[in-house]
């Protein structure tokens, strides 16, 4: 179980998001949660104070999120690089899917959700913490048991473990 007083960062689209989420989120005497309006806050605020677990929403419009996640990792003056971060959005392309591991994206949930939900999500992520990587330019999540879904081995249209078989391939 996590230890008293994680911190959850919020930063969404829209200021009524934020405040369900902090709302919900701040029911959990666990979390400390600081709902933030913009990046330069959002980075402020971690060069002074370590961070947990960072909810983004991707469909913002200032900076996008992808990219901003991606520099707050990079950024050298931050208290902790190894925040885990989840993002909101309203729709998974598989380039948005590219990009969010490449920035280091640990969970991607997709809109309209329940805050409950997100809420069961950031508790799991604080109790199954990842190993923190850095290499090749990358920093984020430990992702080398994972292999890209275009390399895995094919076998008949199942993956080891799946129990979904794929009745009618593409490449029939």
């Amino acid at each position: 179980m996590q230890q008293a007083g994680k911190v959850v960062a919020v930063i969404t689209a829209n200021p009524a998001l934020s405040s369900v989420l902090t709302m919900v989120l701040g029911s959990d005497r666990r979390l400390r949660v600081r709902p933030f309006e913009s990046e330069f806050a959002l980075a402020t605020y971690m060069r002074i104070a370590p961070v947990d677990v960072l909810i983004i929403d991707l469909d913002r419009e200032d900076v996008p999120a992808v990219e901003l996640v991606a520099a707050l990792r990079a950024r050298p003056g931050i208290v902790r690089a190894d925040f885990q971060a989840i993002a909101l959005t309203r729709t998974v392309t598989s380039a948005l899917r590219d990009a969010s591991i490449a920035a280091g994206i640990d969970e991607v949930i997709v809109k309209p959700m329940s805050p409950r939900h997100l809420l069961e999500r950031v508790v799991a992520r604080l109790d199954l913490r990842r190993p923190f990587v850095v290499a090749s330019g990358y920093r984020g999540p430990d992702r080398r048991d994972r292999m890209p879904a275009s390399s895995r081995p094919s076998d008949h249209g199942r993956r080891r473990g799946d129990n979904v078989v794929e009745l009618f391939p593409q490449n029939v």
